[in-house]
């Protein structure tokens, strides 16, 4: 009976521990995710501040994004070899400095250099923190739980950037965008060492980084999301566009028949090939994609064309927030385990597809009550059903020791999607607006009228990005709808993933008895 309530107890305090890591894993997701935004409401102060050009200021953005995005694979499989608890308290040391040195930043090529290197230590703590969530919880039921709040982060945290941003750079200065970070990663540190688990032993030989898979996706990553960022800026008829992205493309395919023979593939095939998390890692670049039409042109249109300050900006995101994090917890306790991502993520795209066709509806003499936060509000409940089941789904019955690189894929996904519909909207909406002036500016004939017609062709020139989202999201709806399998075999392969993590822990236990030696 004594043995029992002593089993009882630890399986409590486990459980209870659980919930720690997963509220550090979420402080550090939150921060990798909302410095994607924060720093954009604070480029403008920082631009005044260090007299860099308008030519220069993508920079700051971009240093970051080509970092993030190129070697996320690579962060991904080095947390699977040097240990996950490891990986994430060097990630957030590294993160925390590159933030203090970026808010310390007396120059431009300070300023950008570290905005590379939280790129560089961001690569690493996003997949590291979504593989530790992935092997703590592997009880379906708590699984749900905590893939409910994560997903619901990885939604929300643009939203968070924008109004942390507003409120930093508005009341204090924009060198606390970066210095912020500092105090969360303090913060996750102290719960890392505590509470996230050193999960593993290794015994027998260990496995070796793919050099040659990690330098060609790398490289693949690196043109792709240059390719896109200078089809911004440039224009698509730009050398370096075209090229980078036919680079990309040629690395990519000698990427795959690399993997297909490596001895220690960095990405092992399967991990994609299989359907369900194939059309997790698409459904997650679909959702990357098309909010990125609501972050930043909405954005714009609140500032530009109603006057919004950026505080208000950011508050104005709010109620979204709140219907996302309601959506999130209700589709992973009682809706996903009920119908599966089969039915939870196509709906949810069509959802996000009906409310940025909503928006197409705003115009100058649109009010926030009636006309913005009806859509906007849509839109969070849409987020909140695909999220956390694309997540959960995409990490579902990965052996742990892959569980690095399969989260990265998450990641990938998201930032590749964000990368490529930025330009692809961007350039979409500048056409849109040259062309309506050019129709519309010969009957203006003072200045007022001609201040006129260049708002209304802004709100038009968002018109258009609101369509093409829209459109993108109903046939992402379509696709899972026709890749997700049936509900019974997501629930086989969650009980069966949950099976193996308990024989891992058997092992383990073994392990420890014998004396293994143990890996980070």
């Amino acid at each position: 009976m004594l043995s029992n309530m002593s089993e009882k107890t630890a399986a409590e305090t486990a459980s209870t521990r659980r919930w720690f890591t997963l509220a550090t894993v979420a402080l550090a997701q939150l921060m990798v995710v909302l410095d994607a935004t924060v720093v954009n409401i604070a480029l403008p102060a920082a631009q005044a501040d260090l007299g860099f050009s308008n030519g220069d200021r993508q920079w700051v953005v971009t240093a970051y994004s080509l970092a993030f995005g190129s070697l996320l694979l690579l962060g991904g499989r080095v947390s699977d070899l040097i240990g996950r608890k490891r990986a994430f308290i060097i990630g957030l040391i590294g993160f925390a400095a590159a933030s203090a040195l970026g808010g310390a930043a007396d120059s431009f090529g300070t300023l950008v250099a570290a905005r590379a290197l939280q790129g560089v230590f961001g690569a690493l703590l996003a997949p590291t923190a979504l593989a530790v969530l992935t092997t703590t919880f592997t009880i379906p039921k708590e699984r749900a739980r905590a893939f409910g709040v994560f997903g619901a982060i990885a939604g929300a945290g643009g939203a968070v950037g924008l109004l942390l941003g507003g409120y930093l750079t508005q009341d204090y200065s924009w060198r606390w965008n970066l210095y912020i970070n500092v105090f969360f990663a303090i913060i996750a540190v102290i719960g890392a060492i505590i509470f996230v688990p050193a999960l593993g032993k290794r015994v027998g030989e260990r496995p070796k980084l793919d050099i040659p898979g990690t330098l060609l996706v790398s490289a693949a990553l690196f043109s792709l999301v240059y390719g896109f960022s200078n089809a911004e800026t440039n224009g698509w008829g730009d050398f370096w566009t075209w090229g980078m992205l036919v680079a990309s493309g040629i690395l990519f395919v000698a990427f795959v028949l690399w993997q297909q023979r490596a001895k220690h593939p960095l990405l092992p095939l399967p991990i994609v090939l299989n359907r369900n998390r194939g059309a997790s890692y698409l459904s997650v670049f679909v959702a990357g994609s098309g909010m990125f039409a609501v972050f930043l042109f909405l954005t714009y249109y609140l500032q530009t064309s109603l006057g919004f300050s950026p505080i208000t900006t950011g508050l104005s995101f709010l109620p979204m927030i709140a219907c996302l994090v309601l959506a999130a917890q209700l589709s992973t306790n009682i809706f996903v385990p009920r119908f599966g991502p089969k039915v939870l993520v196509p709906t949810g795209m069509v959802m996000a597809s009906i409310a940025l066709a909503w928006m197409t509806q705003l115009d100058l003499a649109s009010t926030y009550a009636a006309n913005i936060l009806p859509p906007l509000m849509l839109m969070g409940l849409a987020m909140g059903t695909i999220m956390p089941a694309s997540i959960q789904t995409a990490t579902l019955g990965v052996d742990r020791q892959y569980a690095g690189v399969a989260s990265a894929m998450v990641n990938t996904s998201q930032q590749v999607g964000g990368s490529i519909s930025t330009a692809l909207l961007n350039t979409l909406v500048a056409t849109a607006v040259t062309n309506f002036i050019a129709s519309n500016i010969a009957g203006a004939t003072t200045p007022a009228e001609q201040a006129a017609v260049a708002a209304q062709a802004a709100v038009n020139g968002y018109h258009v990005a609101y369509w093409c989202a829209s459109a993108f999201f109903f046939a992402g709806a379509i696709m899972a709808a026709l890749l997700y399998k049936r509900k019974a075999s997501i629930q086989a392969t969650l009980h069966a993933a949950h099976a193996s993590a308990e024989q891992h822990r058997e092992n383990d236990r073994a392990s420890d008895a014998a004396g293994a030696p143990a890996t980070a």
